[in-house]
């Protein structure tokens, strides 16, 4: 399994930041390839969001469930088919990292495991005489850049202004 876990600081409380990281339906806004998002249910836990993605020339649908929520610290997710993923954000309270102009902080924590050799091929639409350890190989690298662009904009958003965001890189592939 290969994961990521990044984090960053965001200048409000857990309170106001969570909101944010459990709106999966605003998350095409905090990436390029993330086109848009459905959601079969009311968001709580064993709601499932289908992600539809498209990078390269790749198109791929993915459903995610939320597997537990527990406001506003965590939520954790999985995907329900094709791939062995799941992840979790957590917000925690840090207030001795807030600014001098700010009230409080909180840190943003989000991990995801995967096993990108468990992709079912015949669900994801690849290019005639590509192989899935291609795709591997260019999706990869990516996947830690996305990760910390998802991050980013979504301080972005919870703060209400664009500022540089520094990231913590806990573990990546």
């Amino acid at each position: 399994m290969d994961r990521i876990l990044l984090s960053t600081v965001a200048h409000r409380s857990p309170e106001e930041v969570f909101p944010y990281v459990r709106s999966f339906t605003d998350y095409p806004r905090y990436t390029d390839h993330l086109k848009d998002v459905r959601v079969h249910g009311d968001g709580d836990a064993g709601s499932v969001y289908d992600l539809r993605l498209s990078w390269w020339k790749l198109s791929y649908t993915a459903s995610s469930k939320v597997t537990a929520i527990t406001p506003p610290k965590s939520l954790e997710w999985r995907l329900v088919e094709d791939v062995d993923a799941r992840g979790e954000w957590r917000v925690a309270p840090e207030p001795d990292a807030a600014p001098a102009d700010a009230e409080t902080a909180s840190r943003i924590f989000f991990e995801a495991l995967y096993d990108p050799y468990s992709a079912d091929e015949s669900a994801i639409s690849l290019p005639r005489f590509v192989s899935i350890d291609r795709i591997v190989e260019r999706v990869r690298p990516r996947l830690l850049d996305e990760a910390e662009t998802v991050v980013e904009r979504l301080v972005e958003d919870i703060e209400g202004n664009r500022r540089d965001v520094e990231l913590t890189i806990h573990e990546m592939p």
